[in-house]
């Protein structure tokens, strides 16, 4: 029998064995939502110990995100060469030992290098998370997979912000670190015995060369075996950069790595920088951290309806609207009154729209390329918008040491996503395939 193991994925209802596929990758988005975030709750306490300006957390911040983006861009396509699956084993390995490292770093100048580090592993990683739950998911769900997918990460933030306060509360800025390291280290024999590689990429990358492979899979989901599997086009490996930007693919490249870039910047200021403006304006850190929670709790519920929402709204119209709204919200961040149940309501429609935009954006980016592009592809818009991520926070810690209030650094940084926003309207992304984007 000769089959399309593409179709049966893309056609058939979803098995057992694929939601779990899923929820893995749920799972390792949340490890990324609480490493990048690991470093924002433990901020307070590092500058407390060794005596640091808001210019130095700005670099300690931005240097786990300057690795994101080196990862994402130089090291994703790895995964469109030798499969998701190894990429992400890989992944959990330099992201756990990169977060015990930032437990026992003696300096700052150490610190940082731990935190690139672990930044290079959570950027390579994303990328073959977001192509992982796309090839996994059929037709019909593939917008919501890709959405409760990236709801991870603020489920990452809740648990790991959740976890922090506590630790904060009885151990030092060193035991978030240590909390981190070991959860990540600890789901890696889950990945290797449970989540098998893509059976999308195995298809088009050695094609009838790992036809034992693609029978054992489609037998764990339920289907019957192949013996020949026929794809419309020739299997090829991995596909480059340049690819990105040849005939059909430029328009859709540089759209979204402007609008990723720009809503990332607004995004990393609002998670960076929260705990820390928290604590100036009198509140204690675990206080700072619990609003920084909120953020998340809004994320989770944002991004789950947003894969409901999608159904009846346009992907592109809803995912402007987000990031409208998004900036707004953050000047109101920054003009409301130091009264902590405000802080909690205002941060928690923040997060609701905030992480939705991101949603919004990495189903598009889904949408755009095709599967042997779409590491490539999410790698390389995550990747440079990271240097947006970096960016916010030097950005916010450069206008806090020269006198700015909180009113007015929000004002500032919420340009980001109103521009992201702007450059959707303006560059209007067409038809891809056979779904209108």
């Amino acid at each position: 029998m000769s089959i399309d193991p593409r179709k049966v994925i893309n056609l058939e209802p979803m098995s057992n064995f694929q939601i779990v596929a899923i929820v893995i990758c749920i799972l390792l988005n949340a490890l990324d939502g609480f490493d990048v975030l690991a470093v924002t709750f433990a901020a307070p306490g590092i500058a407390e110990r060794w005596g640091l300006g808001p210019e130095t957390i700005g670099a300690i911040i931005s240097s786990g995100l300057v690795g994101m983006a080196v990862g994402s861009i130089f090291l994703a396509p790895i995964a469109d060469v030798y499969g998701r699956r190894l990429v992400i084993l890989a992944c959990l390995l330099v992201m756990g030992f990169g977060m015990l490292g930032s437990a026992i770093a003696a300096d700052f100048g150490t610190l940082i290098l731990y935190r690139f580090f672990t930044g290079l592993g959570i950027g390579t990683m994303l990328a073959s998370i977001n192509a992982m739950v796309s090839e996994y998911s059929n037709d019909k769900r593939r917008d919501l997979c890709v959405s409760l997918m990236t709801v991870g990460y603020p489920i990452g933030g809740v648990i790991g912000g959740t976890a922090a306060a506590i630790l904060l509360g009885k151990f030092g800025w060193e035991s978030v670190f240590l909390f981190g390291g070991i959860v990540t280290l600890a789901v890696f024999p889950l990945v290797l015995f449970v989540l098998p590689e893509s059976i999308e990429f195995l298809s088009l990358s050695k094609g009838n060369k790992a036809l034992g492979k693609i029978n054992k899979i489609l037998k764990r989901m339920g289907h019957k075996e192949a013996s020949f599997v026929a794809i419309p086009e020739t299997p090829q490996v991995g596909m480059k950069i340049k690819d990105l930007f040849s005939s059909g693919m430029t328009r859709h490249t540089v759209i979204l790595t402007g609008s990723y870039f720009l809503h990332i910047m607004t995004f990393y200021y609002v998670m960076g920088w929260v705990p820390s403006i928290v604590t100036e304006l009198g509140f204690d850190r675990a206080v700072g951290t619990s609003v920084s929670v909120w953020i998340s709790i809004g994320g989770i519920v944002g991004g789950s309806l947003f894969g409901w929402a999608v159904t009846f709204v346009s992907l592109q119209k809803l995912a402007i609207a987000l990031m409208l709204t998004t900036g707004l919200l953050v000047i109101l961040f920054g003009q409301v009154t130091p009264d902590i149940d405000k802080l909690k309501i205002v941060a928690f429609l923040l997060g609701f729209c905030m992480f939705s935009g991101v949603v919004g954006l990495y189903a598009l980016i889904v949408r755009a390329f095709p599967t042997r592009l779409r590491a490539t592809g999410t790698g390389f818009v995550i990747g440079v918008g990271r240097a947006g991520a970096a960016i916010g926070p030097l950005i916010t810690g450069f206008l806090f040491s020269v006198g700015f209030e909180r009113g007015s650094v929000a004002l500032v940084m919420a340009v980001g996503s109103i521009s992201a926003a702007l450059v959707l309207i303006i560059g209007r992304l067409k038809k891809n395939n056979s779904k209108n984007i």
